[in-house]
């Protein structure tokens, strides 16, 4: 089987500046004669249609990646992760990086006509952080409970203020889960984003949002009044992008190799390395958390700190995730991915597969008789507990689980794993009444780790409150020295191999398949397509 190529964000990024830089039309240059052709990308997608399709709300991957095309941002991260204007010209930090001052390009419009703005600015970052947004990641991201407020100083200058120092500001600035709404969707359709549509999904990006039917195709239309890109870019030089929603990944496979789709993401490696040669397969490790385990210490047997430690122990990882994912993903070590900044490389080779001290520590914690079907007994109960996931699950993860599930039976341990809908994984999720739980978040900024360890984080589905743990969080967000950055999160790494909230196992690529009917395809960080200086063919 041909092997992927697999890229670091690094040169991914380089090459996408590169193409921006170079390749892409310029403000200088001649725009094309009017566009044509139209660009098929198939995805996923699954439960964009549950509420999913607004980043400012949604916590899925896929939510930012579809709509990057309509949203832009106040910077453009670049490949050594310095940030380059987009909707801003400019920006300044105040010495103790509590205040982030932009000034705002005064040639951007909404697809709508609005005048994209300072009050339009204000108005999104104010919507977010409103508590009857319910918005989750995009408000942490947009500092939680250190936002101060957004004040406009003129039409095109704005200021963002934090109640103390807040470093990973201008990278959140960056994302499309920051990204802006026309002011008057706020004020007319802010209901409606999270089901998004055209008319409501109004941004000033390349594309606008022309038809969308739920769990089939987004269709998206050229923007060509667009001049005001990164780097330059101006409106695309096709007509449309198509997004064709297919959860089957044999079937995305099947549309890019047959020419019914030019390229098709979220492609498991199985099927990816089945494609013949006329198509490009490329595969980047996303920075973050990587896909791991989270088990719950607030509820069942990981209460016991010894049962946590044998559960990660009890694992072998290395072989399964190389046979399950055919050598393309990682093992992971730690509770950031090696691709993102703050990665604490001296964890790697420390928690090996080791069956007998998993043994010796469930002996410990008095785990010692074992009932008739073979798992262990304390005081008549069973050593169990339960994972819930949540739906679809890939054939690849579901044998992930499968393999997990023997390796705990081999020391006696039960696993009990149920696969939820969304609204009956919610209802465990919420009151925490479940043992353990997977998942991986994407993020390039570290302090996604403040989301799933502090007391308050909302993604902290371990329940930790440890109060040194929440001052080590809350000194990594203050700080904006990178070595210091680094050092804090190294040690919040380390908390976690000691205290096992968190059981990492692999990190996971985006994988996109591509045909030979688009040239100019670049990635970003997330390894997700930017579509600015595609040609069609």
């Amino acid at each position: 089987m041909p092997s992927l190529r697999r890229l670091s964000a690094v040169a991914a990024l380089v090459g996408a500046s590169l193409i921006l830089g170079s390749c892409a039309a310029t403000a200088d240059s001649e725009s094309p004669d009017p566009a044509t052709g139209e660009v098929v990308w198939a995805i996923e997608g699954a439960n964009l249609s549950a509420g999913h399709m607004d980043p400012q709300t949604s916590q899925l991957d896929v939510s930012g990646m579809v709509q990057r095309v309509v949203l832009d941002s106040l910077v453009f991260q670049e490949a050594d992760g310095t940030f380059s204007p987009w909707l801003a010209d400019s920006w300044e930090i105040s010495e103790d990086s509590t205040q982030y001052t932009f000034m705002l390009r005064d040639d951007v419009t909404f697809t709508d006509g609005e005048a994209f703005d300072a009050t339009a600015v204000k108005a999104n970052f104010d919507r977010i952080v409103d508590p009857a947004t319910e918005s989750a990641q995009a408000a942490s991201m947009l500092g939680g409970d250190f936002y101060a407020g957004t004040e406009v100083i003129d039409d095109h200058t704005v200021t963002v203020s934090f109640t103390q120092p807040y470093a990973p500001f201008l990278q959140a600035a960056s994302t499309a889960l920051l990204g802006f709404y026309s002011p008057a969707v706020l004020d007319a359709h802010a209901d409606e984003l999270k089901a998004g549509g055209p008319d409501v999904t109004v941004g000033t990006g390349p594309f606008l949002l022309s038809e969308y039917i739920p769990d089939q195709e987004i269709i998206y239309t050229r923007n060509a009044d667009y001049t005001w890109g990164p780097n330059g870019a101006l409106a695309p030089t096709f007509e449309t992008l198509r997004v064709s929603i297919l959860p089957e990944a044999s079937v995305r496979a099947g549309v890019v190799t047959s020419g019914e789709a030019d390229l098709a993401s979220q492609l498991p490696p199985n099927v990816a390395s089945t494609l013949g040669d006329d198509v490009s397969v490329e595969s980047l490790e996303y920075p973050g958390l990587p896909y791991s385990l989270y088990l719950n210490e607030q509820y069942g047997v990981f209460a016991d700190p010894l049962v946590r430690e044998a559960f990660s122990r009890a694992i072998d990882i290395e072989p399964a995730v190389e046979e399950i994912f055919f050598d393309q993903f990682p093992r992971a070590w730690s509770i950031l991915g090696s691709t993102t900044p703050g990665y604490n490389a001296g964890l790697e080779d420390t928690w090996a597969f080791d069956p007998d001290l998993a043994n010796s520590l469930l002996d410990e914690a008095g785990f010692t008789e074992y009932d008739d079907e073979g798992y262990r007994v304390k005081d008549g109960d069973r050593l169990s507990a339960r994972w819930i996931a949540w739906t679809p699950v890939p054939d690849d993860r579901a044998a992930l689980a499968n393999a997990i599930q023997q390796n705990l039976r081999d020391v006696g341990f039960e696993i009990v794993r149920e696969v939820l809908e969304p609204g009956a994984y919610n209802e465990q999720y919420g009151p925490k009444t479940f043992d353990l739980t997977d998942w991986g978040y994407s993020g390039v900024d570290p302090d996604l780790l403040r989301n799933h360890l502090h007391t308050d984080g909302f993604q902290n589905a371990s329940q930790v409150s440890d109060a040194d743990l929440d001052a080590l969080l809350e000194s990594g967000v203050a700080a904006t020295d990178p070595a210091q950055r680094a050092s804090i999160y190294g040690e919040v790494q380390e908390w976690n191999a000691e205290h096992n909230a968190i059981v990492p196992l692999y990190s996971p690529s985006l994988i996109t398949a591509v045909g030979d009917t688009v040239a100019g395809l670049e990635y970003d960080l997330y390894g997700r397509p930017l579509f600015y200086s595609v040609t069609v063919e």
